[in-house]
């Protein structure tokens, strides 16, 4: 009983079966594969524009002199502005906590143009600043008006203010990301096996109907075998291909082997003959 699984391995459906089951199985995995890559690059691209959307709009504001304290920040998205020390200058109304940013504090300190002014000396700032071109990416989560979620954090800088330089934070959700990649990689896990059973059943089914000739071909030459009646004749397929050869071929061995069996009992019968 144990070595049922053994024999079941040595049929050539079987192991044509799970040879077919197993080229695409692989096949599945690295088109699978592919494909959630693909599509989680494209969403954080997207997430990465829409985070650096705000925090330009937002960095735009300040550079052009509006205070930190006076910015209209979107209730519905994460926003933090810091400055060089790290300390918090404004956030979202509703931002309750943060994670990913430079600082997770979520209550601004309040700032005056003059401390900035004093770290520079006695230079003359006009509250103009310059936004930088460069934007760096981060992961983190934040809690927006008691909504937690999964955040892509973009951080745009503000040089020459009168508060200094300061970096802005704006988050975009990653929820779109997360349900698009899960529902793709939720459909391959049911998809995939059903399609793996659907390639191993009818592999089998057409290699079984492919080798049905040659189980005829086996059982009439086991038929001839229990028999020793040498007249019989395998069935030949009209196929034209190497069953249809093989079928053939062993008909013309069982011609021959008849006609041999035949001559030596003539020879048998004639010696038999002249003996007497």
């Amino acid at each position: 009983m144990r070595h049922r699984p053994l024999r079941l391995l040595g049929s050539v459906r079987a192991r044509a079966a799970l040879a077919a089951t197993l080229v695409v199985a692989v096949a599945l995995i690295a088109a699978g594969a592919a494909v959630l890559i693909s599509l989680r690059t494209n969403l954080t691209g997207q997430a990465d524009s829409a985070a650096d959307s705000g925090a330009r709009r937002v960095a735009t504001s300040l550079a052009t002199g509006v205070a930190p304290d006076a910015l209209d920040l979107d209730d519905d998205q994460p926003v933090q502005v810091v400055d060089d020390e790290g300390r918090l200058l404004a956030a979202s109304d509703d931002l309750e906590r943060i994670s990913g940013t430079s600082t997770g504090a979520v209550t601004p300190v309040a700032a005056r143009a003059d401390d900035a002014g004093d770290d520079h000396g006695d230079d003359d700032r006009s509250g103009a600043g310059k936004v930088s071109d460069d934007t760096d990416y981060s992961d983190g989560a934040a809690t927006v008006d008691g909504d937690g979620a999964d955040y892509r954090f973009a951080a745009v800088e503000v040089e020459d203010t009168a508060y200094g330089t300061l970096t802005v934070f704006a988050g975009s959700p990653r929820a779109a990301e997360q349900g698009a990649v899960g529902t793709a990689l939720t459909a391959m896990l049911i998809g995939f096996p059903v399609l793996l059973v659907v390639v191993g059943t009818v592999t089998y089914l057409v290699t079984r109907r492919a080798l049905r000739p040659v189980e005829g071909i086996r059982a009439e030459m086991a038929a001839v075998t229990a028999s020793q009646d040498l007249a019989r004749r395998v069935p030949e397929p009209d196929t034209h291909d190497e069953v249809a050869r093989l079928a053939r071929t062993t008909n013309e061995t069982l011609a021959a082997l008849e006609g041999s069996v035949e001559r030596q009992r003539r020879f048998v019968a004639d010696a038999s003959h002249e003996l007497r």
